[in-house]
Protein backbone atom coordinates (compact mmCIF):
# COMPACT_ATOMS: atom_id res chain seq x y z
CA UNK A 1 0.00 0.00 0.00
CA UNK A 2 2.28 2.88 1.29
CA UNK A 3 5.77 3.19 1.01
CA UNK A 4 8.70 5.08 2.98
CA UNK A 5 11.40 6.23 1.21
CA UNK A 6 14.42 5.94 3.24
CA UNK A 7 15.29 8.61 5.96
CA UNK A 8 18.50 10.79 6.07
CA UNK A 9 21.55 10.50 8.05
CA UNK A 10 21.84 13.59 10.67
CA UNK A 11 25.02 15.70 10.29
CA UNK A 12 25.98 18.93 11.06
CA UNK A 13 25.68 21.25 7.81
CA UNK A 14 27.68 24.21 8.23
CA UNK A 15 30.52 25.18 6.37
CA UNK A 16 33.20 24.41 9.37
CA UNK A 17 34.23 20.98 9.60
CA UNK A 18 32.13 19.37 11.93
CA UNK A 19 34.44 17.13 14.76
CA UNK A 20 34.17 13.30 15.02
CA UNK A 21 33.22 11.23 18.20
CA UNK A 22 36.60 9.68 19.46
CA UNK A 23 35.26 6.65 20.06
CA UNK A 24 32.98 6.83 16.57
CA UNK A 25 35.65 8.60 14.02
CA UNK A 26 32.88 8.20 11.53
CA UNK A 27 30.37 10.01 12.91
CA UNK A 28 30.29 14.11 13.04
CA UNK A 29 29.23 15.62 16.29
CA UNK A 30 29.00 19.02 17.68
CA UNK A 31 28.82 17.75 21.32
CA UNK A 32 31.84 18.15 23.61
CA UNK A 33 31.95 16.27 27.19
CA UNK A 34 31.79 18.66 29.18
CA UNK A 35 34.58 17.51 31.47
CA UNK A 36 37.33 16.47 29.15
CA UNK A 37 36.39 18.56 25.95
CA UNK A 38 36.33 15.38 23.59
CA UNK A 39 33.83 15.06 20.67
CA UNK A 40 30.57 12.59 21.74
CA UNK A 41 28.12 11.30 19.23
CA UNK A 42 24.37 10.68 20.33
CA UNK A 43 25.66 6.80 21.60
CA UNK A 44 28.26 7.94 23.58
CA UNK A 45 26.62 11.35 25.33
CA UNK A 46 25.64 10.76 28.96
CA UNK A 47 23.58 12.96 30.13
CA UNK A 48 25.00 15.05 33.63
CA UNK A 49 24.10 17.92 35.95
CA UNK A 50 25.82 20.55 33.49
CA UNK A 51 25.55 19.51 29.81
CA UNK A 52 27.33 15.71 28.62
CA UNK A 53 30.21 13.68 29.48
CA UNK A 54 32.08 10.97 27.76
CA UNK A 55 31.51 7.06 29.00
CA UNK A 56 35.42 7.48 29.89
CA UNK A 57 34.67 10.61 32.41
CA UNK A 58 31.71 8.90 33.78
CA UNK A 59 33.72 5.48 34.56
CA UNK A 60 36.09 7.48 36.36
CA UNK A 61 34.11 9.76 38.38
CA UNK A 62 32.70 6.37 39.84
CA UNK A 63 34.88 6.94 43.31
CA UNK A 64 33.30 10.61 43.99
CA UNK A 65 31.15 9.61 46.56
CA UNK A 66 27.87 8.40 44.70
CA UNK A 67 26.01 4.92 44.16
CA UNK A 68 27.43 2.67 41.49
CA UNK A 69 24.77 3.04 39.33
CA UNK A 70 25.25 7.03 38.93
CA UNK A 71 28.35 6.64 37.14
CA UNK A 72 26.53 4.21 34.66
CA UNK A 73 26.87 5.65 30.63
CA UNK A 74 23.24 6.86 29.86
CA UNK A 75 21.68 8.04 26.76
CA UNK A 76 20.62 11.32 25.52
CA UNK A 77 17.36 10.13 27.01
CA UNK A 78 18.24 8.43 29.94
CA UNK A 79 18.37 4.94 28.64
CA UNK A 80 21.58 2.15 29.44
CA UNK A 81 24.27 2.77 26.95
CA UNK A 82 24.14 -0.72 25.20
CA UNK A 83 26.86 -2.83 23.61
CA UNK A 84 24.63 -3.20 20.65
CA UNK A 85 23.30 0.22 20.28
CA UNK A 86 21.09 -1.31 17.25
CA UNK A 87 19.92 -4.75 18.51
CA UNK A 88 16.20 -3.68 18.65
CA UNK A 89 16.18 -2.38 15.24
CA UNK A 90 17.81 -5.91 14.24
CA UNK A 91 14.66 -7.73 15.59
CA UNK A 92 12.41 -5.27 14.13
CA UNK A 93 14.18 -5.98 10.66
CA UNK A 94 13.80 -9.49 11.16
CA UNK A 95 10.06 -9.67 12.48
CA UNK A 96 8.87 -7.64 9.61
CA UNK A 97 10.85 -10.13 6.90
CA UNK A 98 9.59 -13.25 8.59
CA UNK A 99 6.59 -11.98 8.30
CA UNK A 100 6.95 -11.27 4.53
CA UNK A 101 8.81 -14.61 4.16
CA UNK A 102 5.77 -16.35 6.31
CA UNK A 103 2.99 -14.61 3.88
CA UNK A 104 4.71 -15.23 0.46
CA UNK A 105 4.41 -19.20 1.50
CA UNK A 106 0.99 -18.73 3.07
CA UNK A 107 -0.49 -15.56 0.69
CA UNK A 108 -4.26 -16.65 2.21
CA UNK A 109 -2.67 -15.10 5.81
CA UNK A 110 -2.52 -11.39 4.24
CA UNK A 111 -6.53 -11.44 4.50
CA UNK A 112 -6.12 -12.53 8.39
CA UNK A 113 -3.19 -9.87 9.28
CA UNK A 114 -4.36 -6.66 7.17
CA UNK A 115 -5.94 -3.84 8.75
CA UNK A 116 -9.83 -3.53 8.04
CA UNK A 117 -12.41 -1.31 9.80
CA UNK A 118 -15.41 -4.04 8.76
CA UNK A 119 -16.26 -5.60 5.49
CA UNK A 120 -18.09 -8.73 4.75
CA UNK A 121 -15.66 -11.90 3.12
CA UNK A 122 -17.91 -14.50 1.13
CA UNK A 123 -15.19 -17.17 1.47
CA UNK A 124 -15.12 -19.45 2.84
CA UNK A 125 -18.85 -19.94 2.50
CA UNK A 126 -21.43 -18.80 3.97
CA UNK A 127 -19.00 -15.77 4.50
CA UNK A 128 -18.43 -14.25 7.75
CA UNK A 129 -18.05 -10.46 8.97
CA UNK A 130 -14.38 -9.39 9.44
CA UNK A 131 -12.90 -6.67 10.94
CA UNK A 132 -11.28 -4.43 14.18
CA UNK A 133 -15.10 -3.43 15.02
CA UNK A 134 -16.12 -7.15 15.16
CA UNK A 135 -13.37 -7.43 17.89
CA UNK A 136 -10.34 -8.39 15.76
CA UNK A 137 -8.14 -5.90 17.38
CA UNK A 138 -4.76 -8.01 16.82
CA UNK A 139 -5.12 -6.15 13.18
CA UNK A 140 -3.93 -2.56 14.33
CA UNK A 141 -0.63 -4.31 15.39
CA UNK A 142 -0.34 -7.33 12.68
CA UNK A 143 -1.01 -5.23 9.97
CA UNK A 144 2.06 -2.98 11.34
CA UNK A 145 4.74 -6.06 9.96
CA UNK A 146 2.83 -7.06 7.13
CA UNK A 147 4.35 -6.43 3.44
CA UNK A 148 3.24 -8.26 0.13
CA UNK A 149 5.25 -6.33 -2.51
CA UNK A 150 9.40 -6.31 -2.27
CA UNK A 151 9.57 -2.70 -3.27
CA UNK A 152 6.97 -2.17 -0.48
CA UNK A 153 8.95 -3.90 2.20
CA UNK A 154 12.86 -2.75 0.94
CA UNK A 155 11.61 0.90 1.05
CA UNK A 156 9.90 0.38 5.00
CA UNK A 157 13.15 -1.66 5.83
CA UNK A 158 16.13 1.06 4.72
CA UNK A 159 14.21 3.69 6.80
CA UNK A 160 13.86 1.44 10.02
CA UNK A 161 17.38 0.60 9.44
CA UNK A 162 18.56 4.19 8.56
CA UNK A 163 16.56 5.87 10.99
CA UNK A 164 16.14 3.44 14.04
CA UNK A 165 19.43 3.27 14.55
CA UNK A 166 20.51 6.09 15.33
CA UNK A 167 17.34 6.84 17.56
CA UNK A 168 17.92 3.43 19.18
CA UNK A 169 21.34 4.69 20.21
CA UNK A 170 20.36 8.14 21.62
CA UNK A 171 17.30 6.86 23.08
CA UNK A 172 18.22 3.85 24.77
CA UNK A 173 16.48 0.48 23.95
CA UNK A 174 13.15 0.45 25.95
CA UNK A 175 11.92 3.66 24.88
CA UNK A 176 12.74 3.59 21.15
CA UNK A 177 10.72 0.47 21.12
CA UNK A 178 7.99 2.08 22.41
CA UNK A 179 8.39 4.83 20.10
CA UNK A 180 8.13 2.29 17.32
CA UNK A 181 5.42 0.47 18.51
CA UNK A 182 3.26 3.55 19.76
CA UNK A 183 3.94 5.34 16.53
CA UNK A 184 2.52 2.37 14.55
CA UNK A 185 -0.10 1.71 16.64
CA UNK A 186 -1.39 5.76 16.39
CA UNK A 187 -0.81 5.35 12.30
CA UNK A 188 -3.17 2.48 12.59
CA UNK A 189 -5.84 4.30 14.42
CA UNK A 190 -6.22 6.93 12.85
CA UNK A 191 -6.35 4.77 9.56
CA UNK A 192 -8.93 3.07 11.07
CA UNK A 193 -10.71 6.24 12.26
CA UNK A 194 -10.87 7.59 8.38
CA UNK A 195 -10.05 5.20 5.94
CA UNK A 196 -13.25 3.36 4.90
CA UNK A 197 -14.19 0.22 6.25
CA UNK A 198 -13.82 -2.08 3.92
CA UNK A 199 -10.13 -0.57 2.77
CA UNK A 200 -7.41 -3.03 3.58
CA UNK A 201 -3.63 -1.28 4.87
CA UNK A 202 -0.43 -2.99 5.69
CA UNK A 203 2.73 -2.06 6.18
CA UNK A 204 5.05 -0.34 8.93
CA UNK A 205 5.36 3.09 7.25
CA UNK A 206 3.08 4.30 10.43
CA UNK A 207 6.00 3.60 12.48
CA UNK A 208 9.00 4.35 10.41
CA UNK A 209 7.03 7.97 10.07
CA UNK A 210 7.22 7.98 13.90
CA UNK A 211 11.00 7.56 13.73
CA UNK A 212 11.34 10.16 11.14
CA UNK A 213 9.36 12.53 13.54
CA UNK A 214 11.48 11.42 16.32
CA UNK A 215 14.64 12.16 14.38
CA UNK A 216 13.73 15.77 13.39
CA UNK A 217 13.32 16.61 17.11
CA UNK A 218 16.31 14.95 17.99
CA UNK A 219 18.07 16.82 15.62
CA UNK A 220 16.60 19.87 16.62
CA UNK A 221 17.62 18.99 20.75
CA UNK A 222 21.33 18.43 19.18
CA UNK A 223 21.10 21.84 17.40
CA UNK A 224 21.78 20.11 14.31
CA UNK A 225 20.90 21.79 10.56
CA UNK A 226 17.68 21.13 9.99
CA UNK A 227 17.16 21.53 6.20
CA UNK A 228 18.23 18.05 5.75
CA UNK A 229 15.52 16.59 7.58
CA UNK A 230 12.56 19.25 6.82
CA UNK A 231 13.53 19.10 2.92
CA UNK A 232 12.83 15.02 3.23
CA UNK A 233 10.16 15.07 5.36
CA UNK A 234 8.88 17.89 2.72
CA UNK A 235 9.39 14.92 -0.11
CA UNK A 236 7.78 12.00 1.55
CA UNK A 237 4.78 14.17 1.97
CA UNK A 238 4.53 15.20 -1.38
CA UNK A 239 4.43 11.49 -1.99
CA UNK A 240 2.03 10.68 1.14
CA UNK A 241 -0.43 13.00 -1.18
CA UNK A 242 0.39 12.24 -4.39
CA UNK A 243 1.11 8.78 -4.92
CA UNK A 244 -2.03 6.26 -5.58
CA UNK A 245 -2.58 3.70 -3.12
CA UNK A 246 -0.58 5.40 -0.02
CA UNK A 247 -2.32 4.91 3.13
CA UNK A 248 -1.96 8.42 4.17
CA UNK A 249 -3.63 8.24 7.12
CA UNK A 250 -1.15 5.92 8.41
CA UNK A 251 2.12 8.13 7.97
CA UNK A 252 0.08 11.56 8.98
CA UNK A 253 -0.71 9.50 12.40
CA UNK A 254 3.04 7.86 12.97
CA UNK A 255 4.48 11.27 12.02
CA UNK A 256 2.36 13.08 15.22
CA UNK A 257 2.35 9.94 17.90
CA UNK A 258 6.48 10.46 16.63
CA UNK A 259 6.88 13.88 17.28
CA UNK A 260 4.97 14.10 20.70
CA UNK A 261 6.86 10.54 22.38
CA UNK A 262 10.17 12.21 20.76
CA UNK A 263 9.34 15.87 22.66
CA UNK A 264 8.63 13.87 25.74
CA UNK A 265 11.92 11.53 25.42
CA UNK A 266 14.81 14.36 25.10
CA UNK A 267 13.14 17.21 26.42
CA UNK A 268 12.00 16.08 29.63
CA UNK A 269 13.87 17.53 32.66
CA UNK A 270 16.00 14.99 34.55
CA UNK A 271 14.87 15.46 37.96
CA UNK A 272 11.69 14.28 36.10
CA UNK A 273 12.24 12.64 33.41
CA UNK A 274 10.81 9.11 33.80
CA UNK A 275 7.47 10.37 34.59
CA UNK A 276 7.51 12.93 31.42
CA UNK A 277 8.40 10.01 29.71
CA UNK A 278 6.34 7.75 30.44
CA UNK A 279 3.25 10.46 30.29
CA UNK A 280 4.33 11.40 26.91
CA UNK A 281 3.76 7.06 26.04
CA UNK A 282 0.92 7.01 27.89
CA UNK A 283 -1.03 10.07 26.45
CA UNK A 284 -0.16 8.52 22.70
CA UNK A 285 -1.58 5.78 24.11
CA UNK A 286 -4.55 6.96 25.59
CA UNK A 287 -5.47 8.71 22.59
CA UNK A 288 -4.99 5.87 19.86
CA UNK A 289 -7.05 3.86 22.25
CA UNK A 290 -10.00 6.47 22.18
CA UNK A 291 -9.63 6.92 18.64
CA UNK A 292 -10.29 3.33 17.75
CA UNK A 293 -13.25 2.45 20.59
CA UNK A 294 -14.93 5.42 18.90
CA UNK A 295 -14.72 4.05 15.78
CA UNK A 296 -15.49 1.07 16.86
CA UNK A 297 -18.81 2.68 18.24
CA UNK A 298 -19.61 4.27 14.97
CA UNK A 299 -19.67 1.47 13.40
CA UNK A 300 -21.16 -1.56 15.35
Amino acid sequence: MDQQPPGDRAAAGSGVPTPTCYRHPDRETGISCTRCGRPICPECMVSASVGFQCPDCVRQGSGTGHHPAAARPRTLAGGSVAADPRLVTKILVGINLAVFLLVSVRPALVGDLTLLGLAWDPSPPPGSVEGVAEGQWYRLVTSMFLHQEVVHIGFNMLGLWWLGGQLEAALGRSRYLALYLLSGLAGSALTYLIAAPNQGSLGASGAVYGLFGATAVLMRRMNYDMRPVLVLLAINMVFTFTWGGIAWEAHVGGLIAGVAIAVGMVHAPRERRTAVQAGACALVLLASIGIIVARTMSLT
